[in-house]
C-alpha cells in the first residue's frame, strides 16, 4: 500500500511541476489523472521493487547527484574528443564485471552507463558481465576504475 501512496504522489507532485497551474479545477483534474494512474499501476500489479523502487529513495539521495555529474564531466569529454578531430576518436567494445546482486541492480548500474555520453552499454551476459562500447579511451577508463559499480552497489545495499 506504502508504493501505491508514493506512486499517487510523486505523480501528483509531476503534475503539479509540469502543468504549473493552480485554478480548483485542473487541480482537481491532476488529482483524478494521478489516482487513474496509480489505479492502473496497481491493477497491473507493476508496482513492486522493481515498477516502483521505493526502498532506494534515502540511498539514491547521494548516487543520483553522483551521476548528474559524472554526466556532466562525460559530455565536457565527448565535445573535447569531438573537437580534438577524427583522431581522438578511438571506440572500443569491452566487458566490464556487474557486482549487483539482483536483476534491478544490473539495470541501473547499465543505464547509467548508457545514461554517461561516450558509452553505451550492448547487452547484458548470464554471467553478470556488461558489454560496452566507448567512444574513446577515456570513457573505458572511467567504467574500469569500478567507481560506478561500486556506488550502484552501495545504492542497492550490496556493499
Amino acid at each position: 500500500m506504502a508504493r501505491i501512496v508514493s506512486l499517487f504522489i510523486l505523480m501528483l507532485v509531476l503534475w503539479l511541476v509540469m502543468s504549473g497551474h493552480g485554478e480548483p479545477w485542473l487541480l482537481a483534474l491532476g488529482v483524478a489523472s494521478a489516482a487513474l494512474v496509480a489505479w492502473i499501476a496497481r491493477r497491473l500489479d507493476s508496482v513492486d521493487h522493481e515498477g516502483h523502487p521505493l526502498h532506494l529513495t534515502w540511498r539514491g539521495l547521494g548516487y543520483w547527484p553522483w551521476l548528474a555529474v559524472e554526466i556532466v564531466k562525460a559530455n565536457l569529454d565527448v565535445a573535447r574528443t569531438i573537437l580534438a578531430g577524427p583522431g581522438a576518436v578511438a571506440p572500443a567494445v569491452f566487458k566490464v564485471k556487474a557486482s549487483q546482486s539482483d536483476d534491478l541492480g544490473r539495470t541501473i548500474y547499465a543505464n547509467s552507463i548508457t545514461l554517461t555520453p561516450g558509452t553505451v552499454t550492448m547487452g547484458v551476459d548470464d554471467d553478470g558481465s556488461l558489454t560496452i562500447h566507448a567512444l574513446n579511451a577515456g570513457a573505458r577508463e572511467g567504467l574500469e576504475t569500478g567507481d560506478m559499480d561500486r556506488r550502484v552497489c552501495v545504492l542497492m545495499g550490496d556493499r
